[in-house]
């Protein structure tokens, strides 16, 4: 019965790990990805909160280069506006309605700001692994307490439990450290 609960702080864990990954992707460091404007919201029919993948494709032109192509063409003085609104240090170039995007190069000032963004995602992810492990904790020792399993086998369960968070921020250190070198590389 506390394998399952095993296999669902792992899963639990490793989605915290997987938002982390997506958080990562969009930070940029000096290349085009699409992954860059996956948190752009665009003010739209009506709508505030429209992501830009709802009104235009995006695609990388080149290794420095964004393409987005609105669809609407009512829209994409909107799309100008919530790309610049991002907070991404982006200023799209309009031709009639499709847009360019030139990735400049980042300061180091724009680095370091990059750097605390990304710190703060990592942090988020080490307390989501210790929320779900505080959980599954609180589980087992409920368990132990409900006499559906023994003291011998609650504490190999919470040191099981352990070993998994321990991997998981061990996980959590190690992406950081390899975003950490790919936003500082010159």
């Amino acid at each position: 019965m506390s394998e399952i609960v095993l296999t669902d702080l792992n899963k639990r864990m490793s989605n915290s790990l997987d938002v982390l990954h997506r958080d990562f992707k969009t930070l940029r460091a000096n290349r085009a990805s699409v992954d860059l404007l996956d948190n752009v919201q665009i003010e739209a029919y009506g709508n505030d909160r429209i992501p830009l993948n709802q009104v235009a494709s995006v695609s990388v032109l080149d290794a420095r280069t964004l393409g987005i192509q609105v669809w609407d063409r009512e829209q994409v003085k909107a799309v100008e506006r919530g790309i610049s609104e991002a907070g991404l240090g982006l200023n799209p170039v309009i031709e009639g309605a499709v847009m360019r995007i030139t990735i400049p190069n980042l300061s180091e000032e724009r680095r370091k700001e990059l750097l605390k963004v990304a710190a703060k995602y990592a942090e988020n992810a080490r307390v989501s692994v210790r929320n779900i492990r505080r959980d599954g904790m609180d589980s087992i020792k409920q368990k132990e307490k409900n006499k559906e399993i023994s003291e011998d086998e609650q504490k190999r369960f919470s040191s099981r439990v352990q070993k998994l968070t321990d991997e998981f921020i061990k996980q959590i250190d190690e992406t950081f450290s390899a975003k950490e070198k790919d936003i500082m590389r010159i």
